[in-house]
């Protein structure tokens, strides 16, 4: 896609994200927002993939580790044609394939079930040995939270990735410095963030999240690195996009109500 095309997928995608959590009257808005831009790269330029063959033996892989943030991954499924956008609307809802937190059993284009924070990153790394294995040209993106690098799993995987050279693994840090109960520096201190990953062994790539333009090549930077992982250091902002939710711990998991929803739904309209 040309940048222009990228920018407005990145709005389409935030407003199915807000108006699905408004319909299910639950969801995370604020770091499905702040990881927008960085997904619908991902899923739109980046990635190979066929969703009509999710299955296809040679595709990348997702592995959607901040698996709270589901509205996001569900849009950019729907939106590349994995399944109906009007589905979407079905979110939360009992017996709907779009849950809480993304399952893999019956939903295409789900990799892994997520959403106990921490070990996507693991996951990642056993797809990225068994895909070297099995000599495929594929890799495996594994999108985290900072707040989700408090968990000690995380570090595990990240050494054990360093250790066994797995160049077809690219980690995407969403980097909005604030989680559930605030700012990450307060809850617990990741810097020197970038420095901590490179120490780690991995190639860090520095990127402002919302820039379409260092996205695309952040991941073009990404597949040229050979001998160790690599990371994308995303500087992002939660809630971007809806003016109130901007850099507000408290729209992690809380879903627009009344006059709140219809300002949200407007910034992101085409029309506004």
């Amino acid at each position: 896609m040309e940048l222009e095309e990228l920018k407005e997928k990145s709005r389409k995608i935030r407003f199915d994200v807000i108006k699905m959590i408004c319909e299910a009257g639950s969801g995370h808005p604020g770091g499905a927002l702040s990881s927008a831009d960085l997904m619908t790269v991902l899923y739109f330029d980046q990635l190979k993939h066929n969703p009509e063959d999710p299955w296809w033996e040679d595709r990348d892989r997702v592995v959607f580790s901040k698996g709270h943030a589901s509205a996001l991954l569900y849009s950019c499924l729907a939106e590349a044609g994995y399944f109906p956008v009007e589905d979407l609307m079905t979110f939360r809802e009992v017996g709907s394939l779009l849950q809480g937190h993304p399952s893999r059993n019956g939903l295409p284009g789900v990799e892994v079930s997520t959403g106990s924070l921490g070990q996507g990153l693991s996951v990642g790394v056993g797809m990225a040995l068994g895909l070297r294995q099995a000599k495929k040209d594929s890799s495996v993106y594994v999108l985290m939270g900072d707040g989700e690098c408090d968990c000690g799993q995380i570090w595990e995987a990240a050494m054990a990735a360093s250790h066994y050279k797995l160049d077809n693994l690219c980690g995407i840090l969403d980097y909005n410095k604030l989680q559930i109960d605030g700012t990450t520096d307060e809850v617990m201190n990741l810097e020197p963030f970038d420095q901590k990953w490179r120490d780690f062994g991995w190639q860090v790539i520095n990127a402002d999240g919302h820039k379409h333009e260092e996205i695309v090549a952040a991941f073009k930077e990404a597949k040229t690195v050979k001998g160790k992982p690599s990371l994308i250091l995303a500087r992002t902002v939660k809630g971007k996009g809806v003016c109130y939710m901007e850099n507000v711990a408290g729209w992690h998991g809380n879903a627009p109500k009344g006059e709140q929803k219809e300002t949200a739904l407007k910034e992101l309209s085409k029309d506004e």
